[in-house]
């Protein structure tokens, strides 16, 4: 297999000149409505960003493991040419929209992703707060190898389509023409992803291609200007409560359960799922100037 070159780690620099600048924009150009910068907010995403990349290093072991005994004992082969490379990036962004979905309406899942969404900022050091649990993708990308993708190839795919996201996060870019808008994940449908409002919530997974969000009924457009963060906001700069304060709260939930399904839901169902005997007590005591009614979804809530 040709050797693939590592495309994180040769994209430092262009993210170290990116930030700057993105900063100095700001210094120049101020924007009273952007969310922007903030010192505590930018130190804890680098520091997570750092700090998944030792994780990530760990999780590897085991994950590469398996990758690499699938792969043995699959009789396909798929070959890394010019013409099959492409083909492997729209199989892996593919797979990606539904990791990415996946982490967004099963709770043990958004335990981890969670990380992401939890700055009330939205620049590209946005972009560096990653999580430090990543055991949680590894399953999404097993039918590429059992198809007969390399794992080294799995891996570089991966890799770009993370490179790609770095400048989807920043509101100094506005819209682009519309073909981009059409079929690209861009920084307009990407802060639609990061806003806490209702409307915007769980919407836009895409990686490097929205078009699997409006294949697949998550798209939405960015109207309203998107406020950033979570829900319910943990506000800490503890980059380890900010990695598994959902993790914490999950354990608090599972103790508190009274039954064996109720212990179930609160690991496997949507993040804002309640059981009937706590949402039946929550619309009993709910006002009657209450909000107008939406349609119910439990991942609209996201318990931190």
């Amino acid at each position: 297999m040709p050797h693939l070159p590592d495309v994180v780690l040769w994209s430092v620099p262009a993210f170290v000149v990116l930030t700057v600048v993105e900063m100095v924009s700001y210094r120049l150009h101020p924007d009273e409505d952007a969310a922007g910068y903030e010192a505590k907010d930018a130190a804890t995403s680098v520091g997570m960003g750092l700090g998944s990349l030792v994780f990530d290093a760990l999780w590897k072991i085991p994950i590469v493991a398996i990758y690499s005994a699938i792969y043995t004992v699959t009789p396909l082969r798929v070959p890394v040419l010019w013409w099959t490379l492409p083909l492997m990036l729209l199989a892996q962004d593919f797979f990606y929209y539904w990791s990415h979905r996946g982490h967004h309406v099963v709770r043990i899942l958004w335990a981890c992703h969670v990380v992401h969404h939890s700055s009330q900022k939205f620049n590209f050091t946005t972009a560096l707060r990653q999580p430090w649990t990543t055991w949680t993708v590894w399953p999404f990308y097993v039918p590429m190898i059992a198809l007969g993708v390399h794992p080294a190839a799995v891996a570089f795919c991966s890799s770009a389509n993370l490179v790609y996201q770095f400048w989807v996060h920043t509101e100094r870019v506005g819209k682009l023409p519309r073909p981009f808008e059409f079929v690209l994940n861009t920084p307009s449908h990407h802060r639609v992803h990061h806003a806490s409002q209702g409307g915007y919530l769980d919407r836009n997974f895409g990686g490097i291609l929205i078009i699997w969000d409006r294949m697949f009924g998550s798209f939405v457009p960015e109207t309203a200007r998107p406020v950033y963060g979570l829900t319910k906001n943990i506000n800490t700069f503890n980059p380890l409560r900010v990695a598994t304060h959902e993790y914490a709260a999950i354990a608090r939930d599972i103790r508190a359960a009274e039954s064996w399904s109720e212990r179930a839901g609160r690991v496997f169902r949507g993040p804002g799922w309640q059981p009937a005997r706590l949402a039946a007590g929550k619309a009993a005591t709910k006002p009657a100037t209450a909000e107008r009614p939406t349609t119910p979804d439990p991942a609209k809530e996201r318990v931190a």
